[in-house]
């Protein structure tokens, strides 16, 4: 299925001024930090930046696009509270205290 299909993940980036660009081998985000995080893309791994905040990761191996859209989320996790950082395309975050709110 890999070979034929490939696998693939979505990932968004929510907050303001988070950005993505790519330029060669390395993917260079913009996520708040008083420097630029620069992340060298495996072998075997094509990423696709669409809008600077979505980064599409597709490759034959499942295990490997896995980790690599593991590690770029673990770069910025999601804060609970106004959802700002890397997560994937229709993951939840739960905050403990959104039942007071609704």
């Amino acid at each position: 299925m890999g070979v034929t299909r490939g696998h693939e993940k979505d990932l968004e980036l929510n907050g303001v001024g988070f950005r993505a660009n790519l330029k060669g081998e390395e993917l260079i985000l913009s996520l708040g930090f008083s420097h630029e995080v620069k992340y060298k893309v495996p072998k075997g791994i094509v990423l696709k930046i669409e809008k600077q905040t979505k980064i599409n990761i597709t490759g034959p191996d499942k295990e490997l696009v896995s980790k690599t859209a593991s590690e770029i989320k673990s770069i910025k996790p999601v804060e609970p509270y106004k959802a700002k950082g890397i997560k994937e395309k229709n993951q939840y975050v739960y905050n403990r205290f959104s039942w007071f709110f609704i």
